[in-house]
């Protein structure tokens, strides 16, 4: 890629949750084609479900080591830095957290792209601000662009495990470490997710999921958390300030201190910082030092980058060997530490089969190739080589494929979702060294279908894995003590109250709180014994969720109302408290309702008579404020409607009830006068640019129809319009502009207004003018709906008039084809559907806008 043009290089430096990686998927999208390299497979799988929210699944490309997802008209690709295609020519490159380039193990691939990925117009480099010597070092005609951190962050000293606050993240820096942290997060307060580099791409998303939808207030995460995973975090929390990098045990660097701590807060939201007061915990306590570099955001300057040619020569071993070993020629970079790639490489140099068999540059290259097998399962270079041989073996004899026999047993040998979390989690490790193998090309015979089932392979041990680590860490004491409800006679003698705000007692002291069917345990409780306590009370709480269950049931309406939090899942609350979820059902007007996991506890016929329930209220709640897309449903349904009517009626309801008419134009034309008339008292409204109905744009119907659409599609709540705004600025996100849309909003480019007063706007324009002389509009009809001027020229152009090129500033002429009927336009209760008639051009001309 280094012979492709390198103008403009543009390097982004800044501390986290300055939004560097949201800045170059909007420069990237901005490109004919682009890619962007990444630290890590779950990044990319993020990064990558954002862009083809954007561009569609046919023009975005997933490539890391163990996946790949490549449609062929792909232009757009999110890679990890290791899968960048560097042979490929791309408008926009861009390399994530280019400052790993100072890691000894992975180092040497940062700085490689860093140096030879470019953009063939635009080329940008993300890092944090202590880059900027490499970059004027290595890239001196880089343009740097400094990023402040949108909020304040803040050292908030050292806390106890059970004083944490909601929405904190423990970071640790082992498997086991998290592990522990996440069981004493379990007994103490409730809960916890679990997040490590290691998880699968599926199993981190499941976790985040609970915690960013509030099942759970706390998140334990290695370092991954680190590299821009984005969440809604308040504090993060240290169980330990040192780290084993693969070759010692050593304190973290500032920076991958401020790394870390960056993730508390998000955007305008400021965040706290501090370590985990546990007992024995020698990770020891920040010094004032470092606490003031990470609060000013001021941190030393890397002073070099770990490098290895990039491109060796394939003429023989040897030369390939000592190209890997050379030392660098600028003063800047070092000789990366060696990697288990060229460790496997040499060791395998050292056979006489292995050089037999690489005599030419193809034989070396997939020797090479083959070394670079990750070691997922952190074996190590003297079991990891004996896998790599024995695939080089397969590689370099017969027709060149690795034995399908071979393949199916070790896959098949991963088989199995029995085990505890630690065996899960191995094996699917296991699974990603055999989908690496799947996805390079010419190793297996048909690899697209191996390719394919380890992808199978993997989401089914994700699934399990997060099973297993929900009930190791969330619910498993919830569901052990429930099922053995007064199994110890002994506990059954000690009196357990739940008062009328929640308050759980055993023996009159309080141990918790049952808040709806969720049982939160209080961590101030004293008692000798905590742990006999809890353990009655919980045995005893099967009664209470029943009795409420049946409470539910026989509640009046009053009771339940629909949960609409932007950026949450649509949820059903029954006296102040979640109890099931809206999810994508036969229908819009008819989702399926999930009951929370808290009520899983409850017989079956206690569960049938909570979700009868909740059906009976909302689909009593969708007739009564959606009635008039119901009827829409009904009457699109009915055989003995008119079919032109049903025609416009069927796209109208799937749309919720706004639909722009130029997606309809062709039902509308064939409506006849009865047709418009029963469509009239069914509440449909033709516009001259929509079609909608007026009741549905009210607050409460539109809060409904986008709720109903958020659970169709399996999306969190979007924002609600104000009450009573009529206009507002066009949304940035895509997503957020779509949900407008529905609400019942025409974008009008830098703006949005309200269907029903885009159709208002456009008779009065018509009353103004006088046939097709130029006239000048009343300002006043659009600065009383705040609309600027731009706004109303782009309304004007999709009403069908022009501005005149000569002549009084802001003069518009009429560009119809015949002239309206005045009286008709004026003519009460119709004015909107006969102008529309009148002028079916005008109705197309935004159609592309």
């Amino acid at each position: 890629m280094s012979n492709f043009s390198a103008e403009p290089v543009v390097a982004v430096l800044g501390p986290t949750n300055t939004g560097k990686t949201h800045l170059a998927i909007e420069r990237m999208c901005g490109h004919s084609s682009g890619m962007i390299g990444f630290p890590l497979r779950l990044l990319a799988r993020e990064v990558y479900d954002r862009v083809v929210a954007i561009k569609g699944k046919e023009r975005v490309a997933l490539l890391t080591g163990e996946e790949k997802l490549l449609p062929p008209h792909a232009q757009y690709y999110l890679t990890t830095a290791e899968s960048m295609p560097l042979d490929r020519e791309f408008a926009f490159v861009a390399l994530d957290e280019a400052q790993l380039g100072t890691d000894p193990e992975r180092g040497h691939v940062f700085t490689d792209r860093l140096l030879r990925a470019r953009g063939r117009e635009e080329t940008m480099i993300l890092g944090s601000e202590a880059l900027r010597p490499m970059i004027r070092a290595l890239v001196p005609k880089a343009e740097i662009i400094g990023r402040p951190r949108f909020s304040t962050l803040t050292y908030a000293g050292a806390t106890k495990l059970s004083r944490l606050p909601p929405r904190s993240v423990i970071v640790a820096f082992s498997a086991e470490e998290v592990y522990a942290v996440a069981e004493m997060l379990r007994r103490l307060r409730g809960g916890a997710a679990v997040v490590m580099g290691a998880l699968s791409p599926r199993t981190r998303n499941a976790q985040v999921a609970m915690f960013q939808a509030g099942e759970v207030d706390y998140l334990v995460a290695t370092d991954a958390i680190g590299m821009g995973l984005n969440m809604d975090v308040n504090h993060v929390a240290f169980a330990s300030l040192r780290k084993f990098d693969g070759r010692r045990s050593r304190r973290l660097t500032i920076s991958e201190m401020a790394q870390i701590a960056g993730r508390a807060g998000r955007h305008q939201r400021d965040g706290t910082f501090g370590t985990l007061a546990l007992e024995g915990n020698s990770g020891g306590r920040f010094e004032d030092e470092e606490v003031d570099a990470i609060e000013a955001h001021v941190f030393p300057s890397i002073d070099h980058l770990y490098w290895r040619e990039g491109q060796p020569s394939l003429a023989s071993l040897d030369k390939l060997i000592g190209d890997l070993e050379r030392r660098p020629d600028r003063q800047v970079l070092r000789a990366a530490p060696q990697a288990i790639d060229l460790a496997v490489l040499k060791r395998l140099a050292e056979e006489d089969w292995v050089r037999d068999r690489t005599k030419s540059q193809p034989m070396i290259a997939r020797l090479w190739a083959a070394c670079g097998l990750p070691d997922f399962r952190k074996t190590g270079p003297e079991p990891h080589g004996r896998l790599v041989a024995r695939v080089f073996r397969h590689l370099s004899e017969d027709d060149g494929h690795l034995p399908v026999s071979w393949f199916a047993d070790e896959l098949a040998r991963l088989d199995s979702v029995q085990g505890d979390v630690e065996t899960l989690a191995d094996r699917i490790a296991g699974v990603r060294t055999w989908a690496y193998i799947a996805h390079r090309q010419g190793w297996l015979a048909d690899a697209e279908t191996w390719a394919e089932r380890t992808r199978t392979l993997e989401e089914k041990l994700s699934d399990a894995l997060h099973q297993r680590l929900t009930q190791r860490f969330v619910d498993r004491r919830t569901s052990v003590l429930m099922r053995d409800l007064g199994a110890k006679g002994g506990d059954l003698l000690l009196p357990v109250k739940v008062d009328e705000e929640g308050i759980v007692t055993v023996d009159g002291e309080p141990i918790g709180r049952l808040i709806g069917f969720r049982f939160k345990a209080d961590h101030l409780a004293r008692h000798g014994d905590m742990k006999r306590l809890m353990a009655a009370a919980e045995r005893r709480l099967g009664t209470e969720l029943a009795s409420r269950a049946r409470q539910l049931a026989a509640d009046e309406d009053g009771h339940f109302t629909l949960a609409t939090d932007a950026g949450r899942p649509v949820a059903i609350f029954w006296r102040g408290d979640v109890v099931a979820r809206l999810e994508k059902g036969r229908t819009l007007l008819s989702p399926r309702i999930r009951l929370h996991r808290a009520l899983d506890t409850l017989s079956t016929a206690d569960r049938s008579g909570v979700e009868e329930r909740l059906a009976a209220w909302l689909e009593a709640r969708v007739q009564r404020e959606l009635k008039p897309l119901t009827r829409y449903f009904e009457a699109a349904r009915d055989p003995a409607c008119p079919a032109s009517l049903r025609a416009l009626l069927s796209p109208l309801a799937e749309a919720g009830g706004v639909i722009s008419r130029s997606v309809i134009a062709s039902a509308i034309e064939h409506l006849d006068r009865d047709g418009r008339s029963r469509a009239e008292r069914l509440d449909v409204k033709i516009g001259t640019l929509d079609v909608h109905s007026p009741t549905l744009l009210k607050p409460e119907p539109t809060r409904w129809r986008l709720a109903l659409f958020a659970a169709a599609e399996g999306q969190m709540m979007p924002e609600l319009p104000v009450p009573g705004a009529v206009s507002m600025n066009t949304p940035p996100d895509t997503a957020a502009c779509e949900a407008m849309v529905r609400a019942g909003f025409r974008a009008l480019g830098a703006q949005m207004l309200r269907v029903d007063l885009v159709e208002r706007l456009a008779r009065l324009a018509h009353d103004a003018r006088s046939g097709r002389t130029p006239f000048t509009p009343d300002p006043g009809l659009s600065t009383s709906l705040g609309l600027r001027h731009a706004s109303f020229a782009q309304l004007m152009l999709a009403l069908g008039f022009r501005a005149t090129p000569q002549g009084e500033p802001d003069a518009w002429v009429w560009k119809g084809k015949r002239e309206p009927r005045k009286e008709v336009i004026r003519r009460p209760g119709n004015a909107f559907g006969a102008l529309a008639d009148l002028y079916p051009g005008a109705a197309a001309g935004n159609a592309g806008r």
